[in-house]
C-alpha cells in the first residue's frame, strides 16, 4: 500500500426503500472497483451470491469474467479491477449506480461526499462511518418482495408468518445495523485485491456460519 491516498467519503443508498437503508463510507481513492465491491458487500451485509455492476456515467465496469453471460452486441465491460475509483469519479458530488443480483436488481445510489486530502497517518483503506438499517435478505424478491416480507414479519397472525420466519432463520430486525460489527469484517478484507474465497470466508464469519 502506497503511503497515501485521497480518502473518499461515500454515501451508499439503497433505491426504492423508505426509510432509507445507507452507510456512509471512508475509503482510499485508489482502491479499485473490485475491491470496492467487496467493501459494500460487506458493509451493506449482503452475501456475494449474485453478479453485480457499476455503472458511472455512460461507462458500466464488473467482473470480466462475467461477460460470457452478456447478449449479443452488448459493449463488454470494463475491468473493476484495473480501474481506481479515483479514475473512474475524479470529483466531489459525483453520483453512480452499483446494481447487485440482476434479477432482484437491487441498485444502490453512490455519492461522492467528500474527497479528504490524503492523510498520512491513515492505517486502514476503508472504515464504516455511519449507516442506518439492515440490509434485506438475499434473495428476498427486490423492494417489492422486501416491502412484502416486512409485512408478513410485521403481523405474527398472518399466514404466511412462520414459514417466512423459518426462511429467515428464526430472526430479522428490520431496524438493526451494527457500526462496530461491520467495521470488524471491513478490517479483513485484503488491499489491493480480495478474492472471491477471501470475501467468502469474511461474509461468512459475519454471518456466523463459519
Amino acid at each position: 500500500m502506497e503511503k497515501s491516498a485521497p480518502m473518499y467519503q461515500l454515501k451508499i443508498e439503497l433505491a426504492g426503500i423508505a426509510p432509507p437503508i445507507w452507510r456512509r463510507l471512508l475509503v482510499r481513492g485508489d482502491m479499485n472497483l473490485g475491491l470496492l465491491h467487496a467493501v459494500i458487500q460487506v458493509a451493506m451485509g449482503w452475501t456475494n451470491s449474485h453478479l453485480h455492476l457499476f455503472t458511472i456515467g455512460d461507462v458500466r465496469y464488473s467482473d470480466p469474467r462475467t461477460d460470457h453471460d452478456m447478449g449479443p452486441g452488448e459493449t463488454p465491460y470494463r475491468n473493476e479491477g484495473k480501474t481506481a475509483l479515483i479514475e473512474a469519479a475524479p470529483q466531489e458530488k459525483a453520483q453512480f449506480v452499483y446494481e447487485y443480483d440482476f434479477g432482484d436488481s437491487w441498485e444502490h445510489l453512490v455519492t461522492v461526499e467528500k474527497i479528504h486530502d490524503p492523510d498520512a497517518a491513515s492505517k486502514g483503506f476503508t472504515k464504516c462511518l455511519d449507516g442506518s438499517r439492515a440490509c434485506p435478505p438475499d434473495d428476498c424478491g427486490g423492494v417489492d418482495g422486501f416491502a412484502y416480507l416486512l409485512e408478513v414479519i410485521r403481523n405474527p397472525k398472518h399466514e404466511e408468518y412462520e414459514s417466512m420466519m423459518e426462511w429467515l432463520g428464526g430472526k430479522f430486525d428490520p431496524e438493526a445495523f451494527d457500526i462496530k460489527r461491520a467495521n470488524t469484517y471491513l478490517r479483513k478484507l485484503k488491499w489491493p485485491h480480495t478474492t472471491d474465497d477471501q470475501l467468502a470466508a469474511v461474509l461468512m464469519k459475519r454471518d456466523g456460519v463459519a
